[in-house]
């Protein structure tokens, strides 16, 4: 299992890439390192160079090479490649990646894409605690602090310390980015989980 997922982000437009970048670091949960290809003449070295986990490519960089072909020319067989997609495109480049990242896609969408493509775990899992385990189920429950303290026999000083012990261990600062953490680790079902208010804290 991973900690670290290491992503190579490929695509002519210096806008599409910083944009990317930009989601990406600012993605709570997952730790990762993005580096920037800027063209395709230096595609292959830099690929052999990082050898990353993910390739997220503008499908029109490949030119007439496939990604099966860049995969076994730069020998980087377990890199998993994604079409970024930016423009209307034919379907039938699509079909030798493994999926897609469009430009409309919500920070969620992308991280919950990056999640399935890779078997690493999400940043700092092994830190959190039973009992902060219980304050995330909670809060991802639509509960407020004084509710999740009468629930789990605590004073709301210290449902407000865990919480902030949660947000610094997995740099999670809204209840979207708890939601999100709690499914993707098991510890909700989805139809547990409440009408919650998505916006950034």
């Amino acid at each position: 299992m991973r900690n670290k997922l290491t992503i190579a982000i490929a695509d002519h437009s210096l806008i599409v890439r910083s944009g990317l970048l930009s989601v990406l670091r600012h993605l709570g949960g997952i730790n990762i390192d993005a580096y920037e290809i800027t063209d395709a003449p230096q595609l292959k070295v830099k690929l052999i160079k990082l050898k990353p986990d993910v390739l997220i490519i503008n499908p029109l960089m490949l030119g007439t090479m496939t990604a099966h072909q860049l995969k076994t020319e730069t020998n980087c067989d377990k890199m998993r490649c994604v079409a970024l997609v930016t423009s209307l495109l034919d379907t039938s480049l699509l079909t030798d990646f493994m999926d897609e990242i469009s430009i409309y896609n919500s920070p969620e969408q992308i991280k919950n894409k990056l999640i399935k493509l890779g078997e690493f775990e999400t940043e700092v899992k092994h830190d959190i605690s039973s009992r902060e385990k219980e304050v995330i189920v909670c809060v991802v429950k639509g509960m407020t602090n004084k509710q999740i303290a009468e629930n789990l026999n605590l004073s709301v000083h210290t449902v407000v310390t865990h919480r902030k012990n949660i947000a610094a261990k997995l740099n999670i600062h809204s209840a979207s980015g708890l939601t999100i953490y709690a499914i993707v680790n098991n510890m909700v079902d989805l139809q547990d989980v409440k009408n919650i208010i998505y916006s950034e804290e």
